[in-house]
């Protein structure tokens, strides 16, 4: 269960993305945000999940949403699994120190070394607006992704 719940701030970190620079939560203060935690790269449910994602982006850029893919995967994977899916939203590489950003939001975890399936909503004013958790071999439903970013701006 996630430490988070809708209401709460969500914490602020810094991440480098697949492109080699840094990513902060507080960037995208004004918007609302998308952050979709993911267990790694390149496996089956991941890789659906992206898909999907990309399938919804459009809907999601067009309500000035950003999208951040969050795993414990290192950015030279990441890069190599954005270019195979044709993701052209931030994955965030969660690596070192391991997890950290995924222990602030109550996803990781220990015992597995990876991150849970989670969806958080941030509003533009840094809140928690939604969450979606989901198993690990599930892949999410997104429109209530979309309808919670419909419901943020």
């Amino acid at each position: 269960m996630s430490e988070l719940n809708v209401n709460d701030r969500a914490p602020d970190f810094e991440l480098q993305g697949q492109d080699g620079k840094p990513h902060r939560l507080s960037d995208y203060r004004g918007q609302p945000v998308v952050l979709a935690f993911y267990p790694m790269d390149f496996s089956g449910v991941c890789s659906e999940e992206h898909a999907c994602m990309v399938e919804v982006l459009g809907r999601l850029e067009k309500l000035e949403a950003q999208v951040l893919g969050i795993s414990v995967d290192h950015r030279h994977a990441h890069a190599a699994f954005a270019r195979q899916l044709g993701i052209t939203y931030p994955l965030l590489a969660d690596f070192h120190p391991k997890g950290a950003v995924g222990r602030d939001y109550g996803v990781y975890l220990e015992d597995k070394g990876f991150h849970q399936r989670w969806i958080f909503v941030i509003d533009p004013e840094g809140r928690v607006s939604f969450v979606q958790q989901n198993a690990v071999g599930e892949v999410p439903d997104l429109e209530p992704i979309v309808a919670a970013v419909k419901a943020a701006v």
